[in-house]
């Protein structure tokens, strides 16, 4: 058998990319060397854009149960004093979710390997570790190591979301671009049954909730990061200094005095503690032949605006629909050429706000700590009111109409009257914002009769369109007349427009 699409790696990257193609009736085989998922936390936060994409996939009435919605971040200075806030407390949600979400990933793995299960056309093998592939002009053989021993199986498409390590990438000889960042930290996660005891602070806004903010201590005496968890969860981040080491650092009583300086008189139990070099790295190719990378494998983010995830579940949202394109709708395989020219610039320019944050957020030398905050706060007036979403940048080239009033800009999804969210209403797939022709392949609905509080006649107003189409990752394609989005859609799919007046 040829599956239409075969992932290596069972995290939530590969998880999210299973569920997302299954439900367009591709035939899916998730390869996992491992027969478990792995029990402890690693990743913790997601934002709004994430929680959309649960939609898309099906499992958002599962996962979201064991999520907590969070206010923000709160950057603190040498002199414990604020430097930045990008806090949401009192803002609008345009996109229909809070913004910042915090899990326990092994709880997210199984929702969505549960997800992956009622899908007929999905298929994962635990106990499966990657040997090697070779492709060809149809597709691509992989080897690999199961129970019954060494394996082959066929795919029309290979997605590797197999981690920093990825074999795949090394099968490849991929490179990676080194961005020139690398930091020490240990990380430790905790069950509290208390609040966590901060250090006397200045400057903290107004309705500004610490126990509901991930709390950036950019003091050189040792930067750390405090943030919160669903449920009785926390973690803690903390700068290795040039004098420590990982083995000493992990000892369980310097974990317990570090943590414990946070803790005073709340009961809690550590749960994991490990240390980390933070790096900012992004692949040479995402895409060599039939074969593409994804998360992990593609690019590593520092932590300090919580991106590593996000990207990755953007990655397979972007390859998932263009595949079943290709797949099921017969559009040219060049659209997968796409994928990195879109996604790329768009992982850098996170990156690259992380790397800046880490880059002062590490500094240790505390004349310049203070001539750091004082910049900061010069600036703080052009940064009013910006949260982390801020961070995200549009589309810039690839599957967009050029020139048109917010193409590549994530579209909007508004609550409706009856309480559901935009998606809900339009599903999935492309959709058309306008009154104008239909056309098959899109769903169209008219701005002025949704339930939405005139959200959409807003967002084209503010454009001057009378139309927006929406890719199926939910980032505008053009805005327009809705004829000649239609006919644009259409050429770029290669496709012939089939309007109907």
């Amino acid at each position: 058998m040829t599956y239409d699409v075969v992932i290596n790696g069972c995290g939530p990257v590969g998880a999210l990319a299973g569920n997302l193609l299954g439900r367009q009736g591709l035939s899916v085989l998730v390869l996992e060397k491992e027969l478990d998922h792995y029990p402890l936390p690693r990743a913790v936060h997601l934002d709004h854009e994430m929680m959309r994409l649960f939609q898309s996939a099906g499992v958002i009435d599962a996962v979201l149960p064991d999520m907590i919605a969070t206010d923000g971040h709160l950057h603190i200075g040498a002199d414990h004093g604020v430097i930045r806030y990008m806090g949401t407390v009192g803002k609008a949600q345009p996109f229909g979710w809070a913004n910042d979400w915090f899990f326990y990933q092994p709880e997210l793995e199984a929702h969505l390997r549960a997800g992956m299960d009622r899908l007929q056309s999905v298929e994962l093998e635990l106990g499966a570790e990657f040997v090697g592939l070779e492709q060809d002009q149809a597709g691509v053989t992989v080897h690999y190591a199961g129970a019954g021993g060494l394996r082959a199986v066929r795919g029309r498409w290979v997605i590797a979301a197999d981690g920093a390590r990825s074999p795949v990438r090394k099968a490849l000889g991929v490179a990676l671009d080194d961005l020139q960042f690398e930091e020490p930290w240990l990380v430790v996660d905790a069950e509290v049954e208390g609040p966590v005891s901060f250090p006397p602070l200045t400057g903290v806004p107004d309705g500004a909730d610490l126990q509901r903010l991930s709390v950036m201590m950019c003091d050189p005496v040792r930067p750390a990061t405090v943030v919160p968890g669903r449920g009785n969860h926390r973690r803690w981040e903390f700068m290795l200094l040039p004098h420590e080491d990982d083995a000493g650092m992990m000892r369980p009583e310097r974990v317990a005095e570090l943590v414990g300086a946070w803790m005073k008189n709340v009961p809690h139990r550590i749960v994991r503690a490990a240390t980390y070099r933070f790096h900012g790295l992004v692949a040479e190719q995402w895409q060599v032949g039939r074969v593409f990378l994804a998360g992990d494998a593609a690019h590593q983010t520092p932590p300090f605006f919580g991106q590593g995830m996000c990207h990755g579940l953007r990655d397979v949202a972007n390859l998932a629909w263009k595949i079943a394109a290709v797949e099921n709708d017969r559009a040219p395989e060049s659209l997968l050429a796409t994928y990195q020219p879109e996604r790329d610039p768009h992982v850098r320019a996170v990156i690259g706000a992380a790397v800046a944050a880490g880059r002062y957020i590490c500094e240790l030398d505390p004349a310049r700590a203070a001539a750091r905050d004082a910049e900061i706060r010069a600036r703080a007036a052009e940064r009013a009111g910006e949260t982390a979403a801020d961070l995200i940048p549009a589309i810039g080239c690839g599957v967009i109409l050029p020139g048109s009033a917010g193409a590549g800009e994530r579209f909007i999804q508004p609550v409706l009257s009856d309480g559901r969210r935009l998606d809900d209403l339009t599903g999935q797939g492309w959709r058309l914002f306008g009154r104008g022709p239909d056309a098959n392949g899109v769903a169209r609905f008219n701005p002025a009769t949704l339930p939405d509080g005139g959200a959409v006649q807003a967002w084209l107003a503010a454009r001057g369109a009378e139309a927006v189409l929406v890719r199926p990752d939910h980032y505008v394609f053009g805005t327009g007349k809705a004829g000649d989005l239609l006919a644009a859609r259409a050429a770029t799919l290669g496709q012939s427009a089939e309007i109907a007046a």
